[in-house]
This record gives structure tokens, sequence and C-alpha cells, in this order.
């Protein structure tokens, strides 16, 4: 069994990320620290420990990958994540996503369409840490209407247009966030769903998802 060890190495490391993350426009003190608690090269391969603060994605199984910190603090972000908020998470993906918004408080239900990916994050020791993450294999277009209504929505992979059944899923006044087509790269944006059940949609930067698939994968 692997022994998870953060070192000063990787605390200092962890640190030069940080204020990297700064300068580039993450204002944030609570995400930034979040992040800061989240030792990123847990969730990713012994092999690629040494690189694994430099802020780019890399590769997880299933050729998934485990996003850009920078995109992980700009999306977390957005999400004005506050204390016990109920928050559906569209991607599971490495399972880090999940740990940050957990360090922030919230209580997480986490979808993962790859069988094999849902696996192995049940497995996590590292995950464990945070009772308030839920994993569930499924197709993120259906969301999870047992546990619906959500405060907070966040997709973690390109959508081609807002999926209908994860607005309905969302609480009057709340908010998802999601990286919307816009040909060869996503829109960020931010969805608001009004008290009346309009929506209103804020649009901010370009960024390069993973697309966001149909169904569930056994393989």
């Amino acid at each position: 069994m692997r022994k998870y060890v953060d070192e000063y190495r990787h605390k200092g490391l962890r640190k030069q990320l940080i204020d990297s993350l700064r300068t580039k426009g993450i204002t944030d003190e609570k995400v930034l620290q979040a992040m800061n608690n989240t030792p990123r090269h847990f969730f990713m391969d012994l092999a690629l420990d040494r690189i694994a603060y430099e802020d780019r994605a890399f590769p997880i199984a299933k050729e998934q990958t485990i996003s850009q910190p920078y995109t992980v603090a700009y999306q977390t972000q957005l999400l004005e994540v506050k204390p016990f908020e109920k928050i559906l998470e569209i991607g599971t993906g490495s399972t880090y996503q999940a740990c940050v918004l957990a360090q922030l408080g919230a209580q997480v239900f986490t979808i993962e369409r790859q069988k094999i990916i849902f696996d192995l994050n049940k497995n996590f020791e590292y995950a464990k840490k945070f009772p308030s993450i839920k994993f569930f294999y499924g197709d993120g277009f259906e969301g999870l209407p047992t546990f619906a209504p959500f405060d907070k929505i966040i997709i973690t992979a390109a959508a081609k247009t807002i999926p209908p059944k994860l607005v309905e899923q969302l609480k009057p006044g709340g908010m998802m966030v999601v990286p919307v087509d816009e040909g060869k790269s996503q829109r960020m944006s931010r969805i608001i769903k009004k008290q009346d059940g309009t929506m209103a949609e804020e649009k901010f930067d370009l960024f390069t998802f993973v697309r966001m698939e149909h169904g569930k994968e056994m393989h």
C-alpha cells in the first residue's frame, strides 16, 4: 500500500504554486488556503512527484486528467463556497477538486461515469479523511435527483449546452459553474437560478476541458 508523505519540499513547492495563482488573479484567500492544505502529489502517480506542483494538468486513468491548479482555483472561486453547502460535482476524476471543496467545509456529492476511476476513488486513503464527500457512479447529465436540491453545482468537463436536469436540481438562488463549448475551447460560465426559476448567465474566460459524455463506462 502506498504511504502518503507530505514533506517540507512538497509544502515549499505548494506555497510557490499558491503564490503563482495569486499573480494569475486568484484573489479568494479561502480558496488559496484550501489548496495549500491539499497535497496535490497524493492524487498523482509517484512518478510525477517532482512535477506535481507545476501549474498544469496531468493524465490519470482512462484518458482523464487532474485539472490544472489554476482551473481548480478559478472554478472554486466562481462557486463562492460557504460552509455546509450541498455541492454537486460532475466528474470526480482524481478527487482533487472534491477535496478542495471539502476543505472549504462543503458537503460534496460527486459523480464519476468511469467505473474504474470510481472504484479507485472509493479506496483512496486520503479522500477518506473527508466524510463530507459522497461518491457516486453514474451519468453526470442525470445528476442526483434523490439528493436534490443542491446549493451549488460544479461541472469539470466541457458541456455543449447547460444540462437541463442539473438546472432542475439547483435550488432557487443557487449557482452552477460550467465550461460551455465555444468551438475548440470552452467559456467558463456561471449560471444563477433566480427565485422565480429563470436563469441568469455570466461569462468569463476561455478554458480547455475533457468533453462531458453521456452514460456510464463499465471498463
